[in-house]
């Protein structure tokens, strides 16, 4: 059992769709341990001030971590792996020396910001009172440690994802959110809040621990070195700038929202906080999972000097993300209430508080895949050594996103046509604070600007390559998958909500099992639709989904020579290893070279599976094989 577990470990997954569902399936299942964390802190606390002090005391140290660890970050250092993988001491003395340099230097800042904690929280929540402040500087000052042991492992993620180990990688996230439950479910009783900040330090002691199996493994031990190559540094050094600027910006917007929502109504942050962690769902199952599946492929083709390989492998990943993200966009529009409800929807927080938050969520929705692809399209330019332009358009568009938020505020309180608009649009006009909807529709409306830029600077720095034919075909296929999904969403989105109003009259809506089946069921018939509708259009997604799953989880055990005495069985559903082996009734192989008909198809038949099941194919002896000519190569 421990070997078993050990192998699947230090597993390497090479194919993109194979990485992509393995990471997606791990994220959604770090997502609903998250969900499930929401719901216990939605059940204790509600929307409520005390639930506001925790969402605003962990912006400071995630702040802190976004903004210094990705000096060190994968998607800055996998390209440097990558190169010197070919000789491993090299690669493990490059460990080393980012190693030693990010211990000493997080360490540094994160004791910097422990002392500076009352000066930023006035910063970060200016509508606090006294109280408040203080509780916000204890749970930050507890919560420090997180970004120092999230840093470093985000440092062992990038020797894990450039030796294609994403299994290790994806399992962190989930016990990172076991730690965060412990903390509310067992700490918080004996310390009260503080306990759940010790639950986050858990769960960030578990997201580093995870992955040093892997390390050790494969000679990256991390140890201190002081035998540094300051060009190498340096370069590290100015390709991360750029990144940890624009990552920096982008959790900065954060901070100023949440800021802004601690001068609205008591529980405006938990509201915007819970609907955020939402939209976050497909973000993570899809987009993440895809840019991070995609980013060594890229680096290695870029660094190969493959342009136009490099470019359909991006128009690849963007076509599935797309493919996947439609659906989820409009059915989280037609479903907030029944996924906000169910999910949230117990304990403390009330009907009010569950209209405000499936507001939020569909408005954040309105971004689902712009931010996808920002994700896509800017590791695509960190694997080609690119950093500056992310950086221009994400300031660019985080300021557009803060302007939005004062505008849309102003427009909301002064004009009584928008903000009834706004309110009947979404089905809350009888509700108080809903003008913190303004914060996600300002959020949603930057990030689908910022989408738009990066696509068409893209389109500009990388034009010599799509006059290529396979990069044209990519794009073909692109358009035509979004138009498949753009149809097959609607028409889901349609189905679902006219089913919505047939359960309303069958279940009772008041109990949780009324709501979950009621949301459930109209999801599902929805989904069914447009899977019957990309049948009828002929989608190439489903068949490659369907053979990705195949390779991954239905591949057949490899054909074996078998001795010159040795019974061979000729029949199809009797060969050894397949699924639906009847007894043997063996026969013995023709004496000679000749093998007979029958046996070289089968054995032709073995040698393809094999291919298509991504294993390597001994090919001189199949050849042998199919040619009859078994002495030369199987000693008969």
């Amino acid at each position: 059992m421990v070997q078993r577990l050990f192998k699947l470990f230090s597993q390497e997954i090479s194919g993109l769709h194979e990485a992509a569902f393995l990471l997606g399936t791990f994220a959604l299942g770090s997502k609903i341990l998250a969900l499930f964390r929401d719901r216990l802190l939605a059940d204790y606390f509600g929307a409520s001030a005390t639930l506001d002090v925790y969402y605003a005391a962990f912006r400071i140290p995630d702040f802190l971590y976004v903004s210094l660890a990705s000096l060190v970050a994968s998607a800055v250092l996998i390209p440097f792996i990558v190169e010197r993988l070919s000789d491993r001491a090299r690669a493990a003395l490059f460990f080393r020396r980012m190693f030693t340099l990010f211990f000493f230097g997080m360490a540094f800042l994160s004791i910097t910001a422990f002392f500076l904690m009352p000066a930023l929280a006035k910063i970060i929540a200016p509508g606090f009172n006294g109280a408040e402040r203080d509780m916000l500087i204890a749970l930050s000052r507890i919560m420090m440690g997180s970004p120092f042991l999230l840093g470093l492992s985000g440092l062992f993620a990038s020797v894990t994802q450039s030796l294609r180990r994403f299994f290790v990688y994806a399992l962190a996230p989930v016990l990172y959110n076991v730690g965060i439950i412990i903390g509310i479910v067992f700490l918080y009783p004996l310390f009260g809040l503080s306990g759940i900040a010790y639950g986050v330090l858990l769960g960030a002691a578990l997201h580093l621990l995870i992955q040093l199996p892997v390390l050790l493994a494969h000679g990256f031990v991390p140890r201190f070195t002081f035998s540094f190559d300051f060009k190498e540094a340096r370069d590290v050094f100015f390709l991360s700038i750029p990144r940890t600027i624009t990552v920096s910006v982008s959790h900065l917007i954060i901070l100023v929202l949440t800021a802004i929502a601690s001068l609205m109504v008591e529980g405006s942050i938990t509201v915007f906080n819970l609907s955020y962690n939402l939209q976050a769902i497909p973000l993570t199952v899809i987009g993440m999972s895809y840019s991070i599946a995609a980013f060594p492929t890229l680096a290695r083709l870029f660094s190969g000097g493959e342009r136009s390989a490099f470019v359909a492998q991006i128009l690849n990943a963007a076509r599935h993300i797309i493919f996947w993200s439609f659906p989820i966009l409009v059915l989280f529009i037609v479903l907030r209430a029944q996924i906000v409800r169910t999910i949230l929807g117990t304990g403390e927080f009330g009907w009010t508080e569950t209209r405000l938050a499936a507001a939020s969520l569909a408005l954040f929705a309105l971004s689902v895949i712009a931010q996808s692809l920002i994700l896509l399209f800017v590791r695509g330019y960190y694997a080609a050594g690119f950093t500056r332009k992310p950086l221009v358009i994400n300031l660019i568009s985080s300021a557009c996103i803060a302007a939005a938020a004062f505008g849309l505020l102003y427009l909301f309180r002064t004009s009584d046509f928008f903000r009834y608009f706004i309110e009947a649009l979404l089905r809350v006009p009888d509700i108080k604070g809903t003008e913190v909807l303004m914060l996600p529709l300002a959020f949603s409306l930057g990030t689908l600007l910022n989408a738009l830029f990066l696509w068409t600077v893209f389109k500009k720095d990388f034009r010599a390559a799509h006059d290529v034919p396979l990069v044209n075909k990519e794009y073909s296929e692109l358009m035509a998958t979004s138009r498949h999904s753009f149809y097959a969403s609607v028409l889901a989105g349609f189905v679902a909500f006219q089913f919505l109003r047939v359960f309303d009259a069958v279940f009772d809506l008041n109990t949780f099992l009324g709501i979950f089946a009621q949301g459930f069921l109209s999801g599902a018939i929805g989904i069914f639709a447009g899977v019957l509708i990309l049948l009828l259009m002929g989608n190439n997604e489903l068949r490659e989904v369907s053979a990705a799953l195949s390779r991954r989880f239905w591949r057949r055990a490899p054909p074996v020579a078998p001795d010159q005495g040795e019974p061979v069985d000729f029949h199809p559903l009797r060969r050894e290893g397949h699924r639906f082996a009847a007894p043997r009734a063996p026969m013995r192989r023709p004496a000679g070279d000749f093998l007979g008909r029958e046996h070289r198809r089968l054995l032709l038949i073995a040698a393809v599976e094999r291919l298509h099941g991504g294993v390597d194919l001994p090919v001189k002896t199949s050849l042998c094989y199919h040619a009859g000519n078994t002495r030369r190569c199987c000693g008969a």
